[in-house]
Order: structure tokens, then sequence, then C-alpha cells
């Protein structure tokens, strides 16, 4: 899906060839997705556009728009596979530049949804773009306001501010802020767009990564360390993929980026060149790239890492074996972090509840020390005499529910298949 680079793009070269000029014609077959689900239609947009100026092209977050001369104004979201493309014009450089047959342009492209051509005294001097949209997620909407209140104007009203535009808003408190009022994974809260505009998978993986943090993570679990850390990763990431236009081929060589695209594809590496395995989870419903190596949860409250990422941490890290033939595990594991339980042959000391017994639950709380989950397990407070009491009747009441006890089972007479009795023990041999 394009996301705040690939956005940044789009509205880059509509300013370079559109901004400035008058269009002549367009084109725009009604669509009941692309045009009708955001409350209007083909001909509208058609009616809208013809004949207008265009003064200006902006962007939100994963919105970007026209700003005409006259209202109203085109807003408009690529989706999961729309492209804006102009005649004669490489816009694009990865699936969605496939406007070509050989060499030849072909010319409007496959699936466009809307087209337009503008004045111009020649052949050279004439703008025609194009809107591409192969699975229609794409959404083409009118907003009628004056050019300069189109971002207090729904739907960009409701999403949060974007990381580069809006830096004087995108700042580490607002970050700070919002993570602290949410429980949720930091990456979904990185993905809602409510929040902040313009961050979808690869790039909220690329933040996560850069931080070295993990995006299981809650949101309001991080320390104001770590949150200044996710902010510094959130504008260096999103900084430098706007400033290159979203082209990949400049992201800086140490990125997630570079790696990430090998789930499920033969031969594809699945380790950066450090040897680091790369893992793939569903945070948030989404699925997200992750390198346990790097990226450890810190928390007090973290979701249990999945197989891949403790076999993955495994082979990164190599393996320990406790003496006496105890069970491998990874040196992760014994780690001094809170967040989960860990070996340690070190107890804490009993303390003793106000009636007498021990609370070695209560123990380890007080003291904050790390047990193996095995003992926590096992780690229940024994029973005072009057809980033995109110426990006695409903245990009497479960055994008189299954039948005889064993002793009356083993004083009735026993009869093998041919109707004679046995008694005793059974033995396996006829009385």
């Amino acid at each position: 899906m394009p996301e705040i680079a690939e956005v940044a793009r789009v509205t880059h070269y509509l300013r370079q060839h559109l901004v400035g000029k008058k269009i002549k014609k367009v084109t725009a077959p009604d669509d009941t997705n692309v045009f009708g689900k955001v409350g209007t239609s083909g001909p509208a947009f058609e009616k809208a556009l013809a004949g207008r100026k265009v003064v200006g092209a902006g962007s939100q977050g994963k919105y970007f728009w026209l700003q005409l001369d006259k209202p109203p104004h085109p807003v408009m979201h690529l989706g999961m596979t729309g492209w804006v493309h102009i005649r004669g014009q490489q816009t694009a450089y990865t699936r969605y530049a496939e406007r070509t047959k050989g060499e030849a342009e072909v010319w409007p492209p496959r699936f466009w949804k809307f087209q337009l051509e503008t004045e111009g005294k020649g052949e050279d001097d004439k703008t025609e773009v194009a809107f591409t949209d192969a699975r229609r997620f794409g959404r083409i909407r009118l907003v009628d306001c004056p050019g300069a209140d189109i971002r207090s104007h729904s739907p960009l009203v409701e999403n949060g501010p974007d990381p580069v535009v809006d830096r004087d808003v995108f700042t580490e408190e607002y970050l700070r802020t919002k993570m602290r009022s949410r429980h949720v994974p930091v990456k979904a809260l990185l993905l809602d767009q409510a929040m902040i505009s313009g961050i979808g998978n690869w790039v909220g993986d690329e933040i996560m990564y850069q931080a070295k943090l993990h995006p299981e993570q809650y949101s309001d679990d991080f320390s104001d360390e770590d949150i200044a850390k996710l902010y510094k990763a959130a504008t260096y990431v999103c900084d430098t993929a706007v400033g290159v236009l979203g082209d990949s081929d400049r992201f800086p060589a140490d990125w997630l980026f570079q790696h990430r695209w090998g789930k499920g594809k033969k031969d594809h590496p699945t380790a950066l060149p450090t040897g680091e395995k790369i893992v793939f989870i569903t945070v948030g419903g989404r699925t997200s790239c992750v390198v346990p190596s790097v990226q450890r949860k810190t928390g007090k409250a973290t979701v249990s890492d999945t197989k891949e990422e403790v076999q993955a941490l495994k082979e990164q890290e190599g393996t320990q074996e406790e003496d006496g033939g105890g069970k491998v595990e990874s040196k992760f594991f014994q780690s001094k972090g809170k967040s989960r339980a860990t070996k340690s042959k070190a107890q804490p000391p009993a303390k003793t509840t106000s009636n007498g017994t021990v609370g070695k639950r209560k123990a380890i709380k007080d003291e904050e020390v790390d047990v193996p989950i095995e003992n926590t397990k096992k780690a229940r407070k024994a029973p005072s005499s009057k809980e033995e009491d109110d426990v006695k009747p409903d245990v009497q009441k479960r055994a008189s529910k299954k039948g005889k006890s064993n002793d009356e089972k083993a004083a009735l007479p026993v009869v093998d298949a041919g109707g004679r009795r046995r008694s005793g023990r059974l033995s396996g041999k006829m009385a």
C-alpha cells in the first residue's frame, strides 16, 4: 500500500507538471467504489474540474489533493494499488509503473479511473494525467470549501498530524501523550491514522527496527527514554523516505526495508547481512517484520514471544545447557529484564502472613525477584484451617457424584466372564 513517501512522490509530480495550468478536458467513468463510497460520482468529478485552473497541490499522510481556483477541490487516497501517472514521465518505479508494452508507452494506462488534459499551445506544452487503481480501494472525493481550508474539512480533519509536514504538531511530547493515553501494541498506534498520518506497514516496521523496540509492546509501557528513541526513529525514517520521494534504491543500506521482502519466497534470505534472523509476526491484525535479537521487549506487561522469535534468538545467540542435563535455553531468557520470568537459583526470603502461613507469591512480588515460571505456578498460599473446612464439603460432594470410592469397590465381589465369583485383588488369574 502506498504510504507517506509514495504519496509525497505523487504530490511532487503534480506540483511539477500540473500546478499553474488550466484543465481543458476531464474523463471520469462512474465507479461506485472509487467515487461512490465517498459521496460523489464520475460525472460530478468531471464537472468540478473541467475549465478550472490548478493553483496548488498538497498532502497529509496518505491523502493528497489538488487546489483549484474555485471549489470544490479533489481530495484523493491511493488505497492499496492506486497511482497517478503523467504521460511521458516515469512517476512510478515499482509495480505501479506497469503502463508500457515493450518500449512503447501505453496511454491511457490500464485500470484508469479518471484522466485529464490541460491546455497547451502544442503537444509538448500540455499535460495528461491519469489516476489508476486495479483493486479499486482508492478514493476520490470533492471537498467544497476555500482552498486554504481543505485540511480543516473531512477527511483530513479526522486524521492526525503528518510527521514531515506537521513537525510543529508532531513533537516528542505529542507522541508521549498519545502513547500514554492508549493501551495497545505500539505498532497498532503508529498505524492509526487518527494518531499519526501516513505511517503504514513497512514504515512502521522500519521505525520500530531503527528504534530497537518491539512492535508488540504496549504503548503505555515505555519509558521516557524509549519514547525519545521512538520519536527520533519516526522522524528519521519519514524524513529520509520522503526526502528521496520513496525511491527505495536510495534508502540507506542498513534499513530493514532492504531485506524484509522474503516472507514465503523460496531461496530468499531470512536474515540481515549481519546474520541476525528476521521473523514475521501479527501485530494489530497486520503482518510485522521483526529482528528479535535487536528488538527486545522491555515493558512490564508484554506478550509472549512467538515460536519463530524464540527459535531466531536461539539460533542467533546460541544455546546454553544447564548442569546435569537440564533443558536448553537461549541466553535471551537468562537476561535480567523484569518483563519475563527467568531462571534463577536464588529464592526470595519467605514472608509470613497474618495467619502464620507462608505466602511465596507475595514474597516474590514484594522483593521483585525474577524466578522461573514453573516455580511461580507452584507458589500457592497454603489454605488456613477455616479455608480447609470450607473446601471439604465441595470435595465430598464431587466425590459422591463420581460413585463408589476405591475402598468400596475393593470390597465388592468380582465376577468373571463365566459368572463365577472372584475375591481379592485383581491379579489376572481366575479365583
